[in-house]
């Protein structure tokens, strides 16, 4: 398998306006990133993936782009920028920045231009149609409630936006729209970022008579099989690849919702047509149902394995693979899969064992090096997620699920849980902020927190490092290919590794209870523990017919 430095990288996600405020005003910023690059070269991670620092009104937290080459005042000035660059470069970490051309903001000029009239030359910038019998073109809802077009009174037509009526979608299928989009992203390659993060790609292609989708338990219809891996989409990525992307050295990740392991294969073909990996969901939509990701239902360990196994087995070889747990759309896995009380750290690194030694490029969501978790929001003024809100109104408001139900499901499952600051350190807001939070600082920050995980040689940061670590020191980790053991088991999740001379073990327990576990026999005749969560867990103990296993314990052995 070809080696590339994207490969061997670990990749930190920063959510700037959470991660840490400089100047007071309760809203994270690039300057606070930049006083934190220390802190991340000690972990050991190679690249930033930077959420959207852009022009944007914020409705939807900076997805909403007026402007692409200016900086959203909130977070400082192109010089601010300029700044935080230079320091990651000089620390030795790349930066990945966020690039949303699916949609822009309805400010953006090309949309305020688009709107004014039929003929304007900024018209088809956007997917604009006639209504059908005094409604909407078609039955589709957005991703945010209620329907996927805007009537817009001034040429009485609709527009289309799969999310917020602010985020209008962009027509790829115009020439000038793809040469406007693939200038501006070499303007920042330019600059001399190292890659891009690209949201929702999959769906820049829409099937061009935009037909009525099957309708869901809200009462719309569903687009997903008219613009996920669309008809152009290929076609699109490979132009962008040709036009901007071969050009410089990048990571590049796409978000590909509805990706399939064939699509996939497209999409990150080792041939580097396209990109160099994607983010798959099916992992995280185990535990959806008729309510979307409404509910309070677990993931089923059985399930997990199978589809993480398929995407470690089927794209090796084929195409490279993305790792995650968490991200900014997502809630803290710790309290999805973990303990968050009796045993937080143990089924903290328990889970980080699990992702970072599989295949792939692994990512890293802020304060999940610290063992952060779901916050307690017990309102909903509490939460600020446009899409949290929406489905709350929309879900609640039509009697479908009970207020209390609701606000249970929010408890779990809310993006916000990803978003409240980072906590550094036991002070007043968890030091994230000498001002008042733009959102609640979960109030276990007074346990948890950087400063205090990283004065203690056994803490999560530590177990993060070494994780990091080892990736760096054993090329099996990003390279070698992967077998599922005991697909059938309910609580534990064992895999092998197999590279050149070398295989790893990895076992994980994901009971909160003990369990007995066989190792391999060439594993307990020569294998050594590289890491184990349980420190007093001893490589003799392996040597014997059963091991008993302690709730979410964790090893990996080398042989």
């Amino acid at each position: 398998m070809e080696k590339a430095w994207w490969k061997e990288s670990v990749v930190y996600q920063i959510y700037p306006r959470s991660f840490n405020d400089s100047n007071g005003d309760g809203i994270g910023d690039l300057n606070g990133i930049t006083e934190k690059m220390d802190y991340l070269q000690e972990l050991g991670i190679d690249v930033i993936w930077l959420s959207p620092v852009y022009e944007s009104p914020n409705d939807d937290n900076g997805y909403d782009i007026s402007n692409y080459k200016g900086i959203m005042k909130d977070f400082g000035t192109m010089e601010d920028y300029d700044r935080m660059l230079k320091s990651a470069h000089e620390h030795g970490i790349k930066i990945v920045m966020d690039l949303v051309v699916n949609h822009t903001s309805d400010e953006h000029p090309w949309f305020v231009e688009s709107r004014k009239s039929v003929d304007n030359p900024y018209r088809d910038y956007y997917i604009w149609r006639e209504g059908k019998e005094g409604k909407a073109p078609n039955n589709w809802g957005s991703c945010f409630s209620g329907p996927a077009w805007n009537y817009d009174e001034q040429t009485d037509m609709y527009y289309l936006h799969l999310f917020s009526p602010k985020q209008p979608d962009l027509n790829w299928d115009n020439p000038k729209v793809r040469r406007e989009v693939f200038s501006m992203m070499d303007w920042w390659c330019q600059k001399g970022i190292d890659g891009f993060r690209m949201d929702v790609i999959s769906m820049i292609s829409k099937e061009p008579d935009l037909p009525d989708g099957t309708i869901k338990a809200t009462g719309y219809g569903d687009f997903g099989p008219y613009v996920q891996n669309g008809p152009h989409v290929h076609e699109y990525l490979q132009e962008m690849n040709q036009k901007v992307l071969s050009r410089y050295d990048l990571l590049t990740v796409g978000e590909c919702s509805g990706v399939t392991i064939e699509e996939a294969k497209k999409y990150a073909s080792l041939d580097g047509k396209e990109l160099n990996m994607v983010f798959q969901f099916e992992h995280m939509d185990l535990d959806g149902g008729e309510t979307f990701k409404w509910n309070d239902r677990k993931i089923k360990l059985t399930e997990l394995k199978q589809v993480l196994s398929k995407w470690q087995t089927e794209l090796y070889g084929k195409a490279w693979n993305s790792l995650y747990w968490n991200n900014h759309d997502q809630p803290r896995m710790l309290s999805r899969l973990g303990d968050t009380k009796e045993y937080r750290e143990t089924s903290a690194k328990m889970l980080a064992t699990c992702l970072h030694m599989m295949q792939g490029t692994p990512y890293i969501y802020q304060g999940e090096e610290l063992g952060m978790a779901n916050a307690p929001f017990e309102t909903l003024e509490d939460y600020r997620d446009i899409e949290s809100i929406n489905a709350y109104h929309e879900l609640v408001e039509s009697g479908q699920i009970s207020h209390e139900d609701m606000m249970r499901y929010l408890q779990y499952k809310s993006r916000d849980n990803a978003r409240t600051p980072v906590q550094w350190d036991d002070s007043e807001n968890a030091g994230f902020t000498t001002g008042t939070p733009w959102i609640m600082v979960n109030p276990d920050y007074k346990q948890v927190n950087a400063k205090e995980q990283m004065s203690r040689e056994d803490s999560v940061f530590h177990y993060y490092q070494k994780l990091i670590r080892l990736r760096k020191e054993l090329e099996i980790i990003p390279y070698g290919a992967y077998q599922l053991l005991l697909p059938e088991d309910e609580n534990l999740y064992v895999y092998t590794r197999s590279y050149k001379e070398e295989q790893l073990l990895v076992v994980c327990n994901f009971k909160k209870g003990g369990v007995s576990f066989a190792v391999p026999e060439e594993f307990r005749r020569e294998g050594e523990m590289i890491i184990q969560n349980y420190p007093d867990r001893a490589s003799e103990d392996l040597k014997k017919d059963e091991v008993a296993l302690r709730p979410f314990e964790t090893f990996v052995i080398r042989f």
